[in-house]
């Protein structure tokens, strides 16, 4: 920044001494100065310079790992997983048995291997095995089939299903059978809990007339599922 100062010519004024304009020079040198350092951002913080020191690391194009030979890949253990059987998995069979583990689905008792023979001998006693499928109501049930003393029919077996579960939990006379199905007691304990309720009023001579031999696998004519 240059200052020019007129000489003035008024009488009785001299010249300034140079002292006096070096004086001035530097005076208007630091306001420079100082009006330059005001508009100066500022300094940055050490956070800031710390994450841009990280990131020129990061930008390093030569940066490498270097592995022994003797390393060994770790071993990863993952949990297995398989899809649980559902509504099309019970009806897309045809046997006795399958209808069985469709009962029991529907019902929302376990499909466990006691819960299913002790079904296969229930429908055995009412309507035989190589004909389980009779009037579409293996368990000569009356519930919605219309037929009050059990003799009624289904449109198809999986109604028939349905509503075996429909009767067990909504007549209080079975609650003895649902809690044993619903915790897939022994089989004996399932049995006596259906001689004693009143699905069938020979209460199967309390067992007498029940029969432990292994179930023989049926399938039903075609149609007959819906």
């Amino acid at each position: 920044m240059t200052l020019f100062l007129r000489n003035s010519n008024r009488p009785g004024r001299g010249p300034r001494p140079r002292g006096v304009i070096l004086t001035l020079c530097a005076g208007a040198a630091v306001f420079a100065l100082t009006a330059l350092t005001a508009l100066a951002p500022p300094p940055p913080t050490e956070e800031a310079q710390a994450a841009a020191r990280q990131s020129a690391g990061y930008a390093q194009p030569d940066q490498t790992v270097a592995v022994p030979g003797s390393a060994v890949a770790a071993a990863i253990s993952r949990d297995g997983f398989a899809a649980a059987p559902g509504l099309e998995t019970y009806t897309s069979g045809s046997t006795n048995r399958d209808w069985a583990e469709l009962v029991l689905y529907l019902a929302g008792f376990p499909v466990s291997e006691s819960n299913v023979t002790v079904m296969l001998r229930w429908m055995r006693q009412e309507n035989g095995p190589d004909d389980w499928w009779l009037r579409n109501n293996p368990l000569n049930n009356g519930w919605g089939s219309g037929g009050g003393s059990g003799l009624g029919s289904y449109d198809n077996l999986v109604t028939a299903a349905e509503n075996v579960g429909n009767a067990l939990h909504g007549n209080s006379g079975y609650a003895a059978i649902v809690a044993g199905f619903s915790s897939s007691a022994p089989t004996a304990q399932i049995e006596a809990a259906i001689w004693a309720s009143p699905w069938a009023s020979s209460h199967y001579a309390n067992g007498a007339h029940w029969s432990y031999t292994p179930v023989p696998e049926y399938a039903s004519p075609p149609g007959t599922w819906g």
